[in-house]
């Protein structure tokens, strides 16, 4: 479950629990936990994919194909969270760049939240 804290009662993502193989990062949002910490409270920038005990949704969702890792506590005010373009997610720890696209028809569902989703480069 997200916490909740921080100037207004921002929502805050989990830290990972674990360093190593078992990290994944959001394919659309780069949030960087474990796959059991996706699974058990899914993704606090992207509810929308509703990968809370969903095995399948989480492997869909997320990647371990990743570069590097950064931890952002407030980015809307630090110039990292700017130059990754995280500065509306809630604070945690991101990865610099995901080297997979979003399946399409997650795709779709970003469209349909009207959320942004920005392909790998």
């Amino acid at each position: 479950m997200a916490n909740q804290g921080g100037a207004g009662g921002a929502v805050v993502a989990q830290i990972p629990t674990g360093f190593g193989h078992e990290l994944r990062a959001c394919l659309r949002c780069r949030l960087v936990k474990t796959f059991d910490q996706f699974q058990a409270s899914g993704c606090e920038n992207c509810p929308f994919f509703q990968m809370e005990d969903d095995h399948k949704r989480v492997g869909e969702c997320t990647t371990t194909n990743f570069t590097g890792i950064i931890s952002v506590m407030d980015p809307t005010r630090t110039w990292a969270g700017r130059w990754i373009r995280i500065g509306k997610f809630a604070p945690g720890c991101y990865t610099l760049a995901v080297s997979e696209a979003l399946p399409e028809d997650l795709q779709n569902i970003c469209e349909d939240e009207h959320v942004p989703y920005i392909p790998p480069k």
